[in-house]
């Protein structure tokens, strides 16, 4: 790891998580529930710092209480008084159920996190858990919240890009020597590991040749060759927060339709991210991209939406798609990814990570979009 990079990951500014719960509490009338039962483990981090495998969260309106097991004592203690997150720490294993029942016995109406409860834990939670209270379906509450990033979290996300950054420019040249995908995508983690992220923040793609029309391919046993395009799809995560970049490389010389896809994508790539601005419609950076890869000739072969939001989650609010419904907003952090992909030929795909800035927007990612290794 360089001098720099070591000393950026060990200064990051710290993030506003004591604020979280008030903001969160505002909600509540709102949604006409006297409390909330958080269920998802990204939005308890999110809430106190906590990281384990295994907790719940109850928010009234004037507590919170982080539930978890003997496993998690002094990491709970530790996380919750480091975050500042106002919140009363309960560790226990067979009593969960009494202390969550009586942490809500005064709340008439509960909430619960409709998209993380699955029907059987409903049953549950109504028949056993609150049997004399009304059980409510929210949602998105607190992911509403996580979708714009304070300054903290610009930094650990713009920290998570550095390392992927850094990652694939050591490496680019071993795109020359032939690996397998497979190798490519285990050399990448491992460098990007090595370069201070906790671990890849998706499972990476590395897609060659013929196997890069499939949007999604996993990495294989093939070994990639002269006059291949690659696309490279990848992230780190850094103190728990993702970055999101792809690349396609030009591994020697290639034919002139994988030339021209990579001029379409790319100039494709470059009118959404020009789209990007507060009080913009996802819908219509969406509309950008397709505009260009339609006028080339390829708008059936852009087969997905052209981005996404990303935090805590690799994939979180808000949507970039033809039928998103969101409006941009400063703090807002979404990929701009468009591809096109020709089954038998290959695929080409360019994403940055940018954040959405009072003035427009500004990357994450930096690597260079030139396609030679």
């Amino acid at each position: 790891m360089s001098t720099g990079l070591a000393a950026r990951l060990a200064a990051l500014p710290p993030m506003d998580v004591a604020g979280r719960a008030g903001r969160l509490r505002a909600l509540l009338g709102d949604e006409r529930v006297d409390g909330l039962l958080v269920t998802s483990l990204t939005n308890i981090r999110y809430l106190t710092g906590f990281t384990g495998s295994s907790a719940l969260l109850v928010l009234t309106a004037d507590d919170m209480l982080l539930v978890t097991d003997g496993r998690y004592t002094e990491q709970a203690a530790d996380q919750l008084g480091a975050s500042g997150a106002p919140a009363r720490l309960e560790i226990t294993g067979t009593e969960q159920r009494r202390v969550v029942a009586e942490a809500l016995a005064a709340a008439g109406r509960v909430g619960l996190e409709a998209e993380h409860v699955s029907w059987a834990a409903q049953r549950r939670y109504a028949g056993e858990w609150f049997p004399d209270q009304v059980v409510v379906a929210t949602s998105g509450l607190v992911e509403g919240l996580r979708r714009f990033k304070d300054e903290g979290e610009l930094a650990r996300m713009a920290a998570a890009a550095e390392v992927a950054d850094a990652a694939l420019a050591e490496l680019r040249p071993r795109l020359l020597d032939g690996p397998t995908e497979a190798e490519f995508a285990l050399e990448l983690d491992a460098t990007m590991r090595r370069l201070g992220a906790t671990r890849p923040s998706f499972e990476t793609i590395v897609a060659s040749g013929p196997n890069g029309a499939r949007p999604h391919a996993r990495p294989s046993g093939r070994r990639i060759a002269t006059g291949d395009l690659v696309v490279l799809d990848f992230g780190a995560v850094v103190d728990g927060y993702c970055s999101d970049m792809t690349r396609t490389v030009a591994v020697g010389d290639i034919d002139a339709t994988a030339a021209r896809m990579l001029e379409v994508v790319t100039a494709a790539q470059a009118a959404g991210v020009a789209a990007v601005a507060p009080g913009t419609e996802a819908v219509d950076v969406d509309a950008a991209c397709r505009q260009v890869i339609a006028e080339a000739g390829w708008a059936d072969a852009f087969t997905h939406g052209t981005g996404h939001g990303v935090g805590l989650d690799i994939h979180e609010a808000p949507r970039v798609g033809t039928t998103s419904d969101a409006v941009l907003a400063v703090g807002d952090v979404v990929t701009v990814e468009p591809g096109v992909y020709l089954p038998g030929h290959g695929g080409v795909r360019v994403e940055d990570t940018v954040v959405v800035t009072a003035e427009g927007c500004r990357p994450l990612t930096h690597s260079t979009k030139d396609p030679a290794p």
